[in-house]
């Protein structure tokens, strides 16, 4: 199960804490092998330091002791990579469970934030931000932070015995690793906002081209393929520069590591030479010293290489951070529970605008009791949907309450409120899945006994035994294969396995075809029954059901009362309505 991720957890340590924390057995492991290969590069150049002092010595149990020797070498070289593949097996190990765990965390976030978030943000953005950003921190997680404190340890094993060696050779070592730092650190601190700005450039890219992929039919139907592409190009040479000066920096550490070995080795060899002339140390000293110099090269190349990576991990870390700073406005109630059954629905003084635009809903006062049927009218923008998307509280009002069985949506949990509200509607969202899986919305606790039920009662089983394995029948993500009216039959399907105690009807049978609708006129019927319904209506025809008419217009109700009442006076707004329909289909 995922865990909440906030914005104060967002740092390297924080991160590390967090996602290491229930791995913690694996990460120790991960952290001894790397200790005992640090152990094993130390040890390996005394065996050879030695063996040549054993030879140029003269002296020593001749070539037995030399033949000892020569083992011990080879068995420290195979240990240290025995241990090295040891060390990447649990690093990967650890590095892909912090990391999905992670993308768990990041995915839960998302859906937790409001619709507008989403409306302003495409797809691709939100992959690039959970999938692309977090992989940048999968080396973080499995060796920059342990690799680079194990290389800081070999360099200080090295400056270390070269110290109790001699002092002038290990004082010399020290400071040029001081030194050696302190450049590529001032390299790295420079190259971070580089990498910032080229993670951010890719999110904008990958948006994009999601967006216009998932697109295709449309905009090769409308012959907008050349704005695409002309888009497409204008967004890779804005990306060129961008991601070359982060390519640049990173090379610019490169070439600083390439010169820092290019002076230690210079210094080793004079150092190492001048020692030995003053016959200060042995010539397996001088070898010792040009080994861990020239050992020193790997730590300072890999540590330079993981300050590259905590670039980008810094990159990944920062954008995060930020899409992690964006907090839902909604908050889940306090967990009041609705009633069973029929539910009244009630708008208090409603007031609703999307961010700061001129209001779409004004003063609304709209009272149903349970089990009554309400149709809507009104023009395109008048606020029929968003009355919608504020009682399953995709959106919170601006002024005014939105009451369901007695009960502030705001005080009712989300899953509650969610669970006893059914919605079905023209457009039909379909999962790559199973019939199963996408009927039930991946709930396993329904039996498919229950699901059967269900169809034969919307008398759906003809169309149930046409499918070619029944219930494990996959679904592609687009409906291939189905037709809108059998798309619509699956999602009223769906609200009768819910059974909810509030049905919302969006245009649900305007995309049927005449023989189809019939099928689920009787459907209809049951779904209604005993049940409150809102009926958003395109066409005059659907509204025949309704027990009472709302109409809108500009966020204002301008009539609202009894159908047949309405229907009955010459002035009213849908009398004039019908009649005005009536001769349209005429004409």
């Amino acid at each position: 199960m995922s865990r909440p991720l906030n914005v104060s957890q967002v740092s390297y340590r924080s991160l590390l804490v967090t996602y290491l924390r229930p791995q913690w057995r694996r990460t120790l492991i991960m952290a001894g092998l790397i200790l005992a290969g640090i152990a094993l590069q130390l040890l390996n150049p005394q065996i050879l330091r030695i063996f040549i002092d054993t030879v140029t010595s003269g002296g020593g149990g001749g070539m037995n002791t030399l033949t000892w020797i020569g083992v011990a070498f080879i068995v420290v070289a195979l240990a240290i990579q025995g241990v090295s593949i040891a060390a990447t097996y649990y690093s990967e190990n650890v590095a892909w469970t912090a990391t999905n765990q992670m993308r768990a965390d990041l995915v839960a976030h998302c859906l937790a934030l409001d619709l507008s978030f989403h409306k302003e943000r495409t797809a691709g953005e939100l992959i690039e931000h959970v999938d692309g950003d977090v992989d940048t921190l999968s080396t973080f997680f499995s060796q920059s932070v342990i690799y680079l404190g194990g290389n800081f340890l070999l360099v200080l094993g090295i400056v270390v015995i070269l110290l109790l060696q001699n002092w002038l050779l290990g004082a010399a070592l020290a400071l040029f690793v001081v030194i050696a730092m302190l450049i590529l650190n001032r390299i790295r601190i420079y190259a971070v906002p580089r990498w910032t700005e080229a993670r951010q450039q890719d999110a904008e890219f990958f948006g994009f081209l999601s967006e216009q992929l998932v697109g295709t039919e449309d905009v090769r139907a409308n012959g907008a393929t050349g704005y695409v592409m002309r888009r497409f190009y204008l967004l890779l040479a804005k990306w060129f520069p961008i991601s070359r000066r982060a390519t640049m920096a990173g090379y610019s550490m490169w070439i600083t590591t390439l010169t820092v070995f290019a002076l230690g080795n210079a210094m080793a060899l004079a150092l190492g030479g001048y020692l030995w002339s003053t016959h200060a140390i042995s010539l397996g000293t001088v070898y010792l010293v040009f080994y861990y110099v020239n050992l020193l090269n790997d730590p300072l190349d890999q540590i330079r290489s993981q300050l590259q990576e905590l670039q980008q991990a810094g990159a990944g870390i920062e954008r995060v951070r930020q899409l992690l700073q964006t907090q839902p406005t909604m908050h889940d109630g306090t967990g009041k529970p609705l009633p069973e059954g029929a539910l009244a629905v009630e708008f208090r003084k409603v007031t609703f605008g999307y961010g700061n635009d001129e209001p779409v809903l004004h003063d609304l006062n709209v009272h149903l009791q349970p089990g009554t049927v309400l149709g809507v009218l009104g023009r395109t923008g008048s606020g029929k949907t968003t009355l919608v998307r504020l009682l399953l509280r995709l959106y919170d009002v601006q002024q005014g309450e939105v009451r369901i069985g007695e009960v502030p949506v705001r005080e009712a949990t989300l899953r509650d409120l969610r669970q006893h509200i059914g919605m079905v509607t023209q457009d039909v969202q379909l999962f790559h899945a199973t019939v199963r899986d996408n009927l039930t919305f991946f709930n396993r606790t329904i039996d498919d006994e229950r699901i059967l039920a269900v169809l034969a009662d919307l008398g759906l089983l003809a169309w149930y035994t046409s499918l070619p394995n029944g219930l494990d029948t996959v679904l592609g993500s687009d409906g291939e294969g189905l037709s809108a009216g059998e798309a619509q039959l699956l999602a009223f399907t769906r609200v009768f396995l819910v059974n909810p105690g509030l049905v919302i009807l969006d245009e649900a049978s305007s995309r049927l075809d005449p023989a189809t609708e019939r099928l689920i006129e009787c459907a209809v019927s049951k779904l209604l029954h005993g049940r409150t319904a809102i009926m958003i209506a395109h066409r005059l025809a659907t509204v025949q059901r309704a027990d009472e008419i709302m109409v809108l217009e500009n966020g204002h109700i301008v009539e609202h009362g009894v159908r047949s009442d309405l229907a009955a006076d010459a002035d009213s707004r849908f009398a004039h309505l019908l009649q005005t329909g009536l001769e349209e289909v005429r004409a």
